[in-house]
């Protein structure tokens, strides 16, 4: 570009070259960013070539590289020491995720699994190194006590959030990333704090991630799912990098992206080969199990399945350090007792779920609901209709105060299930509790 053009007339000229309008760059741009046609919209765009607005911090990687443009010495900068951040840099993405979230929660996003397989191909190794050497001397200093609060925090809100369900605590998981952790990830910290930062973060990050998906939200679950890997990986924790593929695998599952589904799964397996804790290789190793029973590969699912109980049966009982450790026997017989029951071994999958919830019972209320649910679904289908009853009235009981898509998804089906019985003894009665119940 001819020397002494500003950005704005920089933009304008770059995108009338192409003929484009101010919403086609809008969605190009949002495109390149990864969030598909919801891009900055074509106000921003607008504001942008006026000339009278900031820079277009947060887009200006992206605009640089939709363009094709080149910025000269000191071009950019809102700051003394600002400079442009690379396309797809991770803390920037990240920031303007939260963001989004706390303006757009609500409305909707798609999730695809095009969107989850491009994930893969997302960190950036050398991320860190590069931050810790190009930091500004003015930035806020980062150490152990931020990083141990970011910790706190995400145990704290996970705690409740698998108690009652995520949609209680999403809003202020995103707050507190957004006005804390935001701006410790743009901080001043050494190269070991960084990646401890990182990964804290990243365990956040897939906490919102979690929460939204409960709550419904595919959309954004999804990129919060892909960013946590993102910090994950570039902080070198393999088995952070697995969790946050492990949501994006279950959420394929569930969305019924199979193809999706398997290869993350292989891809969530293949980063635990290198952990030790048996409690997490089972883990991942039940979610490709469940992924490929649900793409009709039973061979892969009978080996997925034998191999995850050979690792969690060797498995300490007692609570470890590990972020999978949460992944107790009776966690493992719910999702295994379900794979069963998708590949049609009923008998089975009822063994495991009674054994989920009578042997090692379960911790959370959350948790114990969703079993409970799906043990009658399973009694159901064995025409154990008296049974399935008796299960579903506990699984009721269990679910009063819990805000999760799961329970108010079971809880529809269940009443879909009913109409078909109801002649049964106590089966009306029950569809009366469920409709009290929502």
């Amino acid at each position: 570009m001819p020397g002494g053009q500003s950005i704005a007339e920089m933009i304008t000229e770059a995108r009338l070259e192409r003929g484009w309008s101010k919403a086609r760059l809008a969605r190009e741009l949002g495109g390149a960013e990864g969030r598909g046609g919801d891009g900055p919209g074509r106000h921003a765009v607008w504001r942008w070539e006026k000339g009278d607005d900031r820079t277009p911090d947060y887009w200006l990687p992206y605009l640089l590289d939709v363009l094709e443009l080149e910025l000269e010495a000191g071009q950019g900068k809102t700051g003394e020491n600002a400079s442009p951040r690379p396309p797809g840099d991770t803390v920037a993405s990240v920031i303007e995720l939260g963001r989004s979230d706390d303006v757009k929660r609500r409305t909707f996003m798609t999730a695809s699994g095009g969107y989850a397989l491009a994930a893969l191909g997302l960190p950036d190794p050398d991320s860190i190194t590069r931050r810790t050497r190009a930091q500004a001397d003015a930035a806020v200093r980062v150490g152990r006590g931020e990083i141990t609060a970011v910790r706190t925090m995400v145990k704290s809100l996970g705690d409740a959030a698998a108690e009652i369900g995520g949609g209680h605590a999403r809003a202020t998981a995103v707050h507190y990333l957004n006005t804390h952790v935001s701006n410790w990830l743009e901080g001043s910290w050494t190269e070991k704090n960084g990646r401890d930062l990182y990964a804290a973060s990243s365990q956040l990050v897939h906490l919102i991630g979690w929460m939204a998906q409960d709550e419904g939200d595919q959309g954004f679950a999804q990129r919060y799912y892909a960013h946590a890997f993102r910090l994950a990986a570039e902080a070198g924790d393999s088995e952070l990098a697995a969790t946050a593929l492990r949501g994006l695998a279950v959420q394929a599952i569930d969305l019924g992206y199979r193809a999706a589904a398997v290869r993350i799964a292989e891809e969530c397996v293949d980063q635990a080969k290198r952990l030790d804790d048996p409690k997490a290789r089972a883990y991942y190793e039940t979610t490709l199990a469940d992924a490929a029973a649900q793409d009709g590969d039973r061979k892969t699912a009978t080996l997925m399945l034998s191999t995850s109980q050979h690792h969690i049966e060797r498995a300490s009982p007692e609570p470890g350090t590990s972020w999978a450790s949460h992944f107790s026997i009776g966690r493992w017989a719910h999702h295994s007792g379900m794979i069963l029951a998708r590949l049609g071994d009923y008998d089975a999958a009822q063994e495991h779920l009674h054994h989920a919830l009578d042997i090692h019972g379960l911790d959370r209320q959350r948790s114990r609901a969703i079993v409970l649910a799906d043990l009658g679904t399973v009694q159901f289908r064995q025409e154990n209709y008296e049974a399935a009853i008796a299960t579903w009235a506990d699984f009721l009981d269990c679910a009063d105060g819990v805000r999760s898509v799961k329970v108010t998804d079971a809880v529809d089906d269940m009443q879909a299930r009913l109409l078909r019985i109801r002649g049964v003894g106590g089966a009306e009665d029950l569809s009366e509790r469920a409709q009290n119940l929502t």
